[in-house]
């Protein structure tokens, strides 16, 4: 057996090559395609049923990515070592793919599609993401359904000032624009990306670079198509037509259905006008009306309503809710909405409204996020929660959706643009929306930003979001541009366009082209107005919440960085994590040390205060190094015959000799110091041999009146009892006389000579009833 693919191939504009191929697998779906970049290979399936269901009145398209864990050598690290339900990235590639695709295909075609895409071969060098809807499209390419257009995405990013298409991973991680834009040759589609502050010409000249890429892509793909001859497209039908029944409907319908629109009521009270309307116009179809008749009227209600209201618009400039067409709703903003989260706010703009919250963690709380060829953690993140009561429903709550994973991701990359980058907490955004009508994905950008500086980040910027609609009229040209656009009017407009950013620029971007040719000019213009829009609706975030908090909350737990020396992270957790344990176990603080490069980076988290000083103390005291000539507030530990061992700082002793404790000579310490004293004492050097500490609290004292200094070399006699006499020959060490019975008995208690040797301390003769100043290096 051998197998014959067709293949054609193009080079990036990087240097790589890209090879397309059919022919080869899954030959028996209705397209199949693989593409090539590097060792990265992406297989992509079309199927598509021959009749759509009965009473089918909607288009079931379904796309679906997922990497397979193979593809980079690795095992799933589930409890079932398989791949699961996709992720939210592979969900995020699923909508990128969906949303350029779905307007191309025609509006009476409702048969089932489903398009899978696989990553089946990973390169480290290569961005999956950037490729896969260009496999999407050429396995419909080369396929029997039928799609309108050919059509590619790419990625553009801004790296070093210039614009580079489809970037590695490595160079990504310096692009200050980051954008995936798909398109067919003559249009653009669909556009989604971040930016640090970018501007609106940026923002145009990336989508230029990125529509010249694209324009050879969809070349290849139609040379493919015509390699492997060009295979029929199946016949779509146009809807059937009643025109009897669509004159009734105008006839009946019109005037009202313009009434409902130019009242500028609520969206309640507009769908409650709506659906009495429509119910009266089936019941004017008499008692019994057929199936068919109730389906077509049904149809050409729905019909009137968009291009009557379009009309409206366009003609008179008039919106839904009376607004003007580069108008905001109204807007209420409250912050510390909620008494104990670490941060929230309240934010409504007409009637959507989002109530968010920011919950700050640790190092623990990071989340994980695997993908076929990485495993990295992220420690901000943002939750986007769209219940059914916010629109006025029920239905089951099952999870987020992929609309919700969407638009939560839109808001989580336009916030992040702001996040700084070496904040030691782990940040939770989570987004709520108790109303929705229009944009409720900006609301969270909004309700996010507000919410941040409510919990004391240190967000240095606010960022807003509005949602821009479009509405055109093919017949005369005319086109208008709508600012924070409603429900009803993104699902009777042309585009939705949302843009978010700060005074300074923009920080993140979604638009979704529902017709054919958007020109620049209009492009240009949806920009001007947002960015009219995003002002607007942040001097009212500035008024509500001018900067972050100086302080945190009192119920934030609080978490301190400090940065160490490599050498020292050893010493902080000591053998088996003796020390750091027992560190945590004392002050009750949670500690996390982590290696970056040629430093150590301690967390200490606590929910309170003085735990928390306590374990940065302790920890600084194990880094710290001692000073000499410093003063140190320190505390007895144990009392000897020869001095004092003394803690003066956490984790470092020394022995602080009987000679340095007063200036007047001492017999003993009983009635001097005691254990747990706390006494000052200045560090007079630290031996280089063995790093004992020289120790003086004498020397913090006043010097006593008429006090003489001993000159340097006269000593004391140890002994005054005269003569020792010849002690004889000392050679034969066996022969040493009768020294009166066993020595280690009769010396006397040993245990001083011990507790010294443990302390790092030279032993002293317990013997001797006292020790001179001048002998004070015996100790030391």
């Amino acid at each position: 057996m051998t197998l014959n693919p067709t293949s054609v191939s193009f080079t990036l504009e990087n240097g790589k090559e890209v090879i397309i191929e059919t022919g080869k697998l899954a030959r028996q779906a209705d397209g199949a395609v693989t593409v090539r970049c590097g060792d990265c290979v992406i297989l992509a399936t079309v199927v598509a049923s021959k009749e759509p269901k009965p009473g089918q009145s909607f288009f079931p398209l379904t796309v679906d990515y997922q990497e397979k864990f193979a593809s980079a050598g690795r095992i799933p690290g589930s409890f079932f070592k398989r791949e699961g339900r996709i992720s939210d990235y592979e969900i995020l590639i699923c909508r990128l793919i969906d949303r350029a695709l779905r307007p191309l295909f025609p509006e009476s075609y409702l048969c089932e599609v489903q398009v899978l895409v696989s990553l089946i071969s990973n390169d480290d060098e290569v961005m999956p993401d950037a490729l896969a809807c260009l496999a999407a499209s050429a396995a419909l390419a080369v396929s029997t359904v039928p799609i309108q257009e050919i059509i590619s995405e790419v990625r553009v990013a801004r790296i070093a000032g210039e614009m580079v298409v489809n970037p590695s991973p490595a160079q990504i991680v310096d692009a200050d624009m980051d954008f995936i834009i798909a398109a067919t040759e003559k249009n653009i589609m669909m556009v989604e990306g971040e930016a640090k502050e970018c501007q609106e010409e940026d923002m145009i000249k990336a989508i230029e670079v990125a529509h010249n890429a694209i324009r050879q892509q969809v070349k290849a793909q139609e040379e493919l198509r015509a390699k492997v001859g060009s295979p029929a497209k199946r016949e779509v039908a146009p809807f059937a037509e009643n025109e009897e029944v669509k004159a009734a409907v105008e006839a009946f319908a019109t005037e009202r259905m313009l009434e409902i629109a130019r009242a500028g009521s609520s969206k309640h009270d507009r769908t409650d006008a709506i659906k009495a309307l429509k119910e009266e116009l089936m019941a004017s179809f008499g008692e019994e009306p057929s199936e068919e008749t109730i389906a077509f009227a049904k149809r050409y209600f729905d019909d009137m309503q968009y291009y009557k209201v379009r009309d409206m618009i366009l003609d008179e400039s008039r919106r839904l809710d009376g607004r003007k067409l580069d108008e905001v709703r109204g807007l209420y903003i409250e912050t510390s909405a909620l008494p104990t989260p670490h941060g929230s706010a309240l934010f409504t703009r007409g009637e959507t409204q989002s109530l968010t919250t920011v919950t700050l963690g640790t190092k623990d709380d990071e989340l994980l996020i695997e993908t076929a060829g990485t495993s990295n953690y992220q420690k901000f993140l943002l939750h986007y929660n769209f219940p059914p009561f916010s629109t006025g429903e029920t239905k089951p709550m099952r999870g987020p959706s992929r609309r919700e994973v969407g638009h939560g991701n839109l808001a989580k990359r336009s916030l992040y643009q702001m996040m700084p980058k070496d904040y030691a907490y782990t940040v939770r955004v989570v987004s709520d929306i108790l109303e929705s009508n229009g944009s409720s994905s900006m609301a969270t950008v909004c309700a996010g930003s507000l919410a941040l500086m409510d919990a004391g980040v240190p967000f240095p910027k606010h960022v807003s979001g509005v949602a821009m609609g479009l509405i055109s009229r093919a017949s005369d040209g005319k086109w208008a541009v709508l600012t924070d656009i409603l429900g009803d009017e993104d699902h009777l407009g042309d585009m939705d366009f949302k843009v978010t950013g700060t005074r300074d620029g923009i920080c993140g971007i979604q638009m979704d082209i529902k017709v054919d040719g958007l020109s620049m000019d209009v492009m240009r213009q949806a920009l001007a107005q947002a960015n009219k829009g995003r002002l607007h609706i942040l001097d009212a975030m500035y008024e509500a919440m001018p900067a972050y908090r100086p302080e945190l909350k009192p119920q934030t737990p609080r978490i301190e960085q400090l940065i160490i020396d490599r050498e020292f992270i050893g010493a902080v957790i000591g053998p088996g994590g003796k020390i750091i344990q027992e560190i945590q176990r004392t002050t009750g603080a949670e500690i996390n040390i982590e290696e970056v490069g040629e430093t150590g980076v301690v967390k200490v988290f606590s929910n309170n205060g003085e735990s928390l000083n306590a374990a940065m103390n302790w920890i600084k005291g194990i880094v710290a190094i001692p000073e000499v000539g410093e003063v140190y507030e320190s505390t007895v530990k144990s009392i000897m015959p020869y001095g004092a061992f003394v803690e003066f700082m956490p984790g470092k002793q020394g022995l602080l000799h009987i000679s340095e404790v007063s200036w007047k000579r001492l017999e003993t310490l009983e009635g001097v110091l005691n254990e747990n004293e706390v006494i000052k004492v200045k560090l007079l050097g630290v031996d280089q041999k063995t790093g004992k500490f020289r120790l003086s609290r004498k020397v913090l004292m006043p010097k006593p009146e008429g006090y003489v200094e001993q000159p340097e070399g006269e000593r004391k006699p140890r002994r005054e009892n005269g003569d020792r006499g010849d002690r004889g020959d000392r050679r034969d060490r066996n022969d040493r006389g009768d020294r009166g019975g066993d020595r280690r008995n009769d010396r006397g208690d040993r245990k001083p000579r011990e507790q010294a040797e443990a302390q790092n301390t030279q032993p002293v003769n317990n013997e001797s009833p006292a020790i001179d100043p001048s002998d004070a290096d015996l100790a030391l």
